[in-house]
C-alpha cells in the first residue's frame, strides 16, 4: 500500500477526503500519516481474510488476545434479554462475528458478495462458530426480529449506508451529515434488546476484542436521536484507532442529495 501510494488511485482519493472532513482540525501532514496507515490496514485486513475465512475457528481464536466487556453480553443473555451488537468496519469486523457465535446464539443478515463465487465460502466461514445467516429480505427481518425477541444475539452493521432511500436518514458522523442507516435503530426499539458495540482491533499478534455499551438515546424513540447515538458510538470506535477504519468508504454521502456530494470532485 506504501508503493501504491504516490500514484493516487480512488481508494487514496476517496480516503484523503474523508480524513479531510473527519478530522478538520489536524495537521496536513498528520492526516497524511493516517491515509497511509489507513490504506495499509485494508491491506493488512485483505491478507488476513484468508486464515480468518478458511481456518478452523479455534485457530481464529488463539489469535484473540484480549476480550473487554464480554460479560455484557452473556449478562443479558442470561436474563433472557437479546442484544444487538453494532459492529463498524474497522479492524477486522469478521472476527467480532465469528466471536460473538461463542457467546450465545446469533442470528444475523447476510448479503451474498457481487463476485458469486465467493458466497459459499463467506457463507460457511460466518457460520462455522454457530452462528445462524438469515436473507436480506422481509423473511429474512422476520426471522431475526423472532430470534432477537426471543433473546438470542445479532450483529449487525451500523455504518453502511443502504441502497433503499427509504432505509436511512442524515445525521451528523464526525460532525458531517451523511446517509445512515435506521434498521438497527428500528429492531433495537421494536425488540428492546441490549445495544453493545463490538470492534476487533488488530494489534501485534492478532486482535484486541472490546464490547462497549451504547448511549441511553439510542433507544429514544425519536429516530433522528436514536441515530446520532449510533454515531456517536462508531466515532468512539474510531477515536481507539483511526487508521484502522475503512476511510476509503464514501461514508460522507447524503440521500437524498443536499447540494452538491463531497466526493463529485474525485
Amino acid at each position: 500500500m506504501r508503493l501504491y501510494w504516490p500514484w493516487g488511485g480512488r481508494s487514496r482519493r476517496v480516503t484523503e477526503r474523508n480524513i479531510e472532513l473527519a478530522f478538520p482540525g489536524v495537521s496536513v501532514a498528520e492526516r497524511e500519516r493516517l491515509a497511509i496507515n489507513s490504506l495499509c490496514a485494508t491491506g493488512e485486513l485483505a491478507a488476513e481474510m484468508g486464515h480468518v475465512w478458511l481456518r478452523p475457528w479455534e485457530s481464529v481464536l488463539r489469535l484473540v488476545k484480549s476480550v473487554e466487556g464480554a460479560d455484557l453480553i452473556t449478562s443479558a443473555q442470561a436474563a433472557g434479554r437479546g442484544v444487538i451488537v453494532l459492529a463498524p468496519h474497522i479492524g477486522n469486523w469478521e472476527v467480532i462475528g465469528l466471536h460473538l457465535g461463542s457467546l450465545g446464539k446469533v442470528v444475523s443478515l447476510y448479503e451474498p458478495p457481487k463476485l458469486q463465487a465467493l458466497g459459499p465460502m463467506i457463507e460457511q466461514a460466518r457460520q462455522r462458530s454457530g452462528a445462524e445467516l438469515v436473507p436480506t429480505d422481509s423473511r429474512g427481518l422476520v426471522r431475526l426480529l423472532k430470534s432477537v425477541k426471543g433473546g438470542n444475539i445479532s450483529g449487525i452493521l451500523p455504518d453502511q449506508a443502504p441502497g433503499d432511500v427509504n432505509s436511512g436518514e442524515n445525521v451528523e458522523f464526525m460532525g458531517i451529515p451523511c446517509f445512515t442507516p435506521t434498521l438497527a435503530s428500528n429492531m433495537i426499539r421494536r425488540t428492546g434488546a441490549l445495544a453493545v458495540f463490538g470492534m476487533a482491533e488488530r494489534v501485534p499478534g492478532g486482535f484486541a476484542l472490546r464490547y462497549f455499551l451504547a448511549e441511553d438515546d439510542i433507544y429514544d424513540d425519536d429516530t433522528l436521536t436514536s441515530l446520532r447515538a449510533m454515531n456517536r458510538g462508531v466515532e468512539r470506535c474510531v477515536n481507539y484507532c483511526a487508521e484502522q477504519y475503512q476511510w476509503e468508504y464514501k461514508r460522507f454521502r447524503v440521500r437524498p442529495r443536499q447540494g452538491p456530494g463531497v466526493y463529485d470532485d474525485l
